[in-house]
């Protein structure tokens, strides 16, 4: 399990979307805890252990859609105009598998608390699912990404900021380049923008020849060095894919991703409309994470000026696992560059009353835009350039590096 205190870099373009701010002000990573910490190997090949933290507040739902039944776990209600927090797992694992140790972290929950939170699973792959009737023809890509429609209106959501990881970041990517009005935002881990061709088809297929399905999705999930290195949790995922998500469900998902076609998007310019994502958009990998080249990618296909580029310093496939309190900092920021401020509890700080965490939404200013830049020194942030546009807008162009 990698060990705290390694570099995070953020690459080009954080847009502060349409918000004026005085400054910047101090960055404090929180301090990083452990994965399913209190918890020895033993513990971790328990599925209960492993799956039911926290997970007392939240309401299951069999949503109708034009394909087929989803099921969902929400925790709160819509909350006036502010958009719901919606989340979708990569193949291999459903919302539990993926999500539970980010969304447990307590910063995370000093955020998440001001937001209705929607989980959604990929059809069959929830915790108990019963298994597809043989026969049956699981959603295409672009099916599971026109299902979620039915979730929004079911729910009453005007729009939604969704976090995807992998297979589930595909789908959240083609549901705002069909349904834009619906995303104000996305956090996508993992992303691949690729279709397979035929020579990653046939190694596919062989792999699944000589390997267990499990251990297939293992390679997808992690990189060759987190199989090798990483062995405990690598082999806590090996045993919940093998016990919690049905198999059979699971082949079915995993085919579907497999013969995915390219994702249909353009830096804006390079080609006659050029479609694109328009929502502000978080992209986030490991350095050591098999999707590393397809995020790589993918940010060369969207626009600079509202594509933030996470890649966190030796972490792996998983960064939400491994790495939730620096995620959950990169995921704050983000929402304050939509217009949406988080005042944290900093546990840390000796002396004086701290606020309660609250959330408030920024009047917006078509006039200016502020993209971050900044300049680090231990853990604090500063503003090291600005530059003004052609059209006399301020503005601060950056690279960041963090280390803590």
């Amino acid at each position: 399990m990698k060990v705290l205190g390694h570099k995070i870099e953020l690459l080009t373009g954080l847009l502060l979307h349409d918000v004026t701010m005085a400054g910047l002000q101090e960055l404090r990573f929180p301090e990083e805890k452990p994965l399913l910490r209190g918890q020895d190997a033993a513990e971790l090949e328990n599925s209960d252990a492993f799956l039911l933290a926290m997970d007392t507040d939240w309401k299951e739902h069999d949503i109708e859609t034009p394909y087929g039944l989803l099921h969902v776990v929400i925790r709160g209600s819509p909350k006036g105009n502010r958009p719901a927090i919606l989340t979708y797992h990569d193949v291999g694992l459903n919302h539990k598998l993926c999500f539970n140790t980010f969304f447990n972290f307590e910063d995370m929950q000093e955020i998440t608390k001001h937001f209705v939170v929607c989980h959604v699973d990929a059809p069959g792959q929830q915790v108990g699912a019963s298994q597809f009737p043989q026969g049956y023809q699981f959603p295409s890509m672009e099916q599971l990404a026109a299902m979620l429609p039915s979730v929004v209106q079911h729910f009453g959501f005007k729009y939604v900021i969704g976090i995807g990881v992998g297979a589930g970041a595909y789908v959240l990517a083609k549901f705002a380049l069909i349904f834009p009005d619906l995303v104000e935002g996305l956090v996508l881990m993992n992303i691949d923008p690729n279709g397979k061709g035929w020579i990653d088809w046939a190694a596919t297929k062989l792999s699944g020849l000589t390997s267990t399905l499990p251990d297939t999705v293992l390679s997808h999930l992690f990189s060759q060095e987190e199989l090798v290195n990483n062995t405990e949790l690598v082999q806590s995922y090996r045993q919940q894919i093998g016990n919690v998500v049905n198999q059979a469900n699971l082949q079915l998902f995993w085919n579907m991703y497999n013969s995915r076609r390219d994702l249909d998007i353009n830096r804006p310019g390079t080609v006659p409309n050029a479609k694109t994502l328009r929502c502000p958009v978080m992209l986030v990998v490991g350095d050591n994470a098999p999707a590393e080249d397809g995020v790589v990618e993918c940010n060369s296909k969207l626009d600079p000026t509202t594509t933030t580029f996470l890649k966190m310093a030796d972490s792996g496939g998983l960064p939400q696992v491994t790495q939730p309190g620096k995620l959950t900092e990169a995921f704050k920021y983000f929402l304050q560059g939509m217009g949406y401020i988080a005042y944290l509890k900093d546990r840390r700080l000796s002396g004086g009353a701290v606020p309660s965490a609250s959330m408030t939404r920024l009047a917006r200013s078509r006039t200016a835009s502020l993209t971050s830049a900044g300049s680090v020194d231990g853990s604090r942030l500063q503003a090291c350039t600005h530059s003004e546009s052609s059209e006399g807008l301020g503005q601060i162009n950056h690279t960041m590096e963090v280390s803590c």
